[in-house]
Formats: structure tokens, C-alpha cells, sequence
């Protein structure tokens, strides 16, 4: 059995863990290439947190279960990066959000992934890796997280959370890398959406690939 924790600096939401971040941190213990990760409850910080048989509990209480994954999708198109950052400056994010490790606007230390539509099912942001946090998988499947829920249509009046999340990693990006992060909306049912992510480095080299279903809070 392992224990885990998840540092206040890789939050969502103010009081718990990012999506994408816990995802992949549950899924480096499964060490397979394709991984699902299903987030069950707000995952807290700076908690242990153990892992037994896939799953990550806090006490009793089950935060996030994984399983092999597989995907279903080709990776969305690249993006240019010159069109990326030009999408990005019509980013707009809410409250809730803007202390994201990944996409907060107010937020420093985080990855400021900011991404802005670049056609109608479509969004993008730039990223260009630093130093400050180890370059691991995990960074990775955060990268990957937020750009799929900014793809939701409505997003700012009906916001969502990562409900599930089936990624592949290919490669890590070199620090300083020019990437591009791309999500794509594929529809809904009820309160369930669709979308798919995908990270790409220098010369268009794939990265990482994800699948998401995201549950609207309303």
C-alpha cells in the first residue's frame, strides 16, 4: 500500500486537488501506458491519502479509482503556436477557477494554460514548460485536464468538473519547449460531457493524448 499527498500548490478548485494532477498521480502507480482514472470525490490536500488496489481513499472515503484504459479518438489536430497565443488572450475563466494550478489566471506558480477558442468546438492555449515543478507524466495529465472542460460550450455559466480521464503519455517536453495544448468538445448527454485533449511539443511531436467525461454542476 501506498500513501500519496497532494500539495496545496496542485489545487483545482481552492480546497482540493486538480483533476488532472491527482489523475495522474494514481495512474504513475499502475506504470501502464494507457490509464482511467474516475474521480469520485473532491480529492483534499496536503492529506494522506493511501492507494489500495488502484484506488486512492482518504480513510474510508474513495476519492479516485483506476483502471487500463484505452482510447477511443485520434488526438485533436495541432493547433499553431502563433494561433495558440492568440486564442489565449481572449481568455476569460471564473472565480472558482482562477486559482487553478493549470489554467488560474491569478495564479504565479501554476502552468497558465490558458486556452481560448480557436474554432467552434475547439480551444487552445500555449505552454512553455519551467523548471520549478519535476517534468513527470503526471504534469502531463494536468496539462491535459483543463483545455478539455474550456472546450465545453457555456463553460462560464454552466461550469463543469473532470469527472473521468483515460490518457496516454508519448514523451516529456524539455524545459522551455514552445507546446500547445489543444481540447476538443464531442458532445453531451444529461449532465455528462465529452471532450478530448492532446499536448504537442517542437515540430509537432504528439506528447500526450487524453479523453475526458465532464459533469456539469447544474
Amino acid at each position: 500500500m501506498a500513501t500519496l499527498r497532494i500539495p496545496r500548490r496542485f489545487n483545482g478548485p481552492p480546497d482540493s486537488g486538480n483533476g488532472g494532477y491527482v489523475a495522474g498521480l494514481l495512474a504513475e502507480q499502475r506504470g501502464e501506458d494507457a490509464v482511467t482514472v474516475i474521480l469520485r470525490s473532491p480529492p483534499p490536500l496536503e492529506t494522506p491519502l493511501d492507494v489500495r488496489d488502484g484506488r486512492l481513499y482518504d480513510g474510508d472515503a474513495l476519492i479516485a479509482e483506476s483502471t487500463s484504459g484505452k482510447l477511443e479518438r485520434d488526438a485533436p489536430p495541432i493547433v499553431p503556436y502563433t494561433e495558440a497565443v492568440a486564442a489565449s488572450d481572449t481568455y476569460v475563466s471564473i472565480e472558482m477557477f482562477a486559482s487553478c494550478f493549470v489554467c488560474g489566471s491569478g495564479r504565479a506558480d501554476g502552468l497558465r494554460i490558458e486556452p481560448g477558442r480557436v474554432s467552434e468546438n475547439q480551444v487552445a492555449a500555449p505552454w512553455v514548460p519551467d523548471d520549478t515543478v519535476p517534468m513527470r507524466p503526471l504534469l502531463l495529465w494536468a496539462a491535459m485536464d483543463c483545455p478539455g472542460g474550456w472546450s465545453l460550450p457555456g463553460m462560464l455559466h454552466r461550469p463543469a468538473l473532470l469527472g473521468s480521464m483515460t490518457a496516454i503519455v508519448h514523451d516529456l517536453p524539455r524545459v522551455g519547449e514552445h507546446c500547445v495544448v489543444v481540447g476538443e468538445y464531442h458532445g453531451e448527454q444529461g449532465r455528462k460531457c465529452f471532450a478530448s485533449t492532446a499536448v504537442y511539443g517542437d515540430y509537432g511531436r504528439l506528447l500526450g493524448q487524453a479523453e475526458q467525461v465532464w459533469i456539469r454542476l447544474t
